[in-house]
């Protein structure tokens, strides 16, 4: 029997910038067994994704995922271009924690509302890889909202930002600066990755990151890790 699977998100989801997640979780399972539908939009914050239910409420999955959070993550720190995103995405509102956490759990009820499927929300990927850096620190901050929207609506939550870290951990990695990505850095990897034809691991290595590619958007290392934590806590039979 095919389980159908659909994922929501932002550009991790989408997998134009990234490693595609949903690719990897495919080829972990036999040909027929999993169904995925990707709802991928860049850029999305948790306000946008909230906006775009009604195709996944349409046609119901038997499993939905969550993966959002990252941009309004960013959005918390200094040097993020907040008004250029609020005009870009349609935003009513500054983005903050708390509005976080209020369209998360809108999202969540809706989803619970209107289809019986199994939902979960992963915690976030790291943001770069100075674990005591301030990027790393708000990705922590609002992984912990997630998982107490989670908990709050009686949802699954998956541990993605937590074995994230404990990969770092093992890889002690060089001390690099987390740097926001600008639209020409993000030109400059699809440059990089459609004409001079480097894979994204490939940029990833020569820029000394383990899991990303730009702090953000996720590697193989990365991706990988997205796969088999919904894999282990939503697809594999516990024994």
């Amino acid at each position: 029997m095919t389980t159908r699977i659909a994922c929501l998100g932002d550009s991790l989801t989408r997998a134009q910038f990234s490693v595609d997640y949903l690719e990897l979780l495919g080829r972990r399972h036999p040909p027929g067994d999993v169904q995925l539908a990707r709802f991928g939009a860049n850029g999305d914050f948790a306000y946008n994704l909230l906006q775009r239910l009604d195709a996944v409420v349409a046609d119901p999955p038997d499993v939905i995922t969550v993966l959002i959070g990252t941009n309004d993550a960013r959005a918390s720190l200094a040097g993020y271009p907040v008004e250029q995103a609020m005009k870009r995405k349609q935003l009513p509102d500054r983005p903050s924690a708390g509005w976080f956490q209020q369209y998360l759990g809108a999202v969540v009820a809706r989803l619970r509302a209107e289809t019986d499927a199994t939902i979960a929300l992963l915690s976030l990927p790291v943001l770069g890889q100075q674990l005591d850096g301030a990027a790393a620190q708000a990705s922590q901050a609002y992984s912990r909202m997630i998982a107490e929207v989670a908990a709050t609506n009686e949802v699954a939550y998956l541990p993605l930002h937590e074995r994230q870290i404990g990969e770092l951990r093992q890889a002690d990695p060089p001390p690099i600066s987390y740097r926001e990505v600008t639209p020409a850095a993000v030109v400059g990897v699809l440059l990089q990755h459609a004409v001079l034809r480097r894979s994204l691991d490939t940029i990833s290595r020569r820029r000394g990151l383990v899991l990303t590619t730009d702090h953000i958007h996720q590697n193989s290392r990365g991706a990988t890790l997205i796969a088999e934590v919904i894999d282990a806590g939503l697809l594999t039979p516990s024994t």
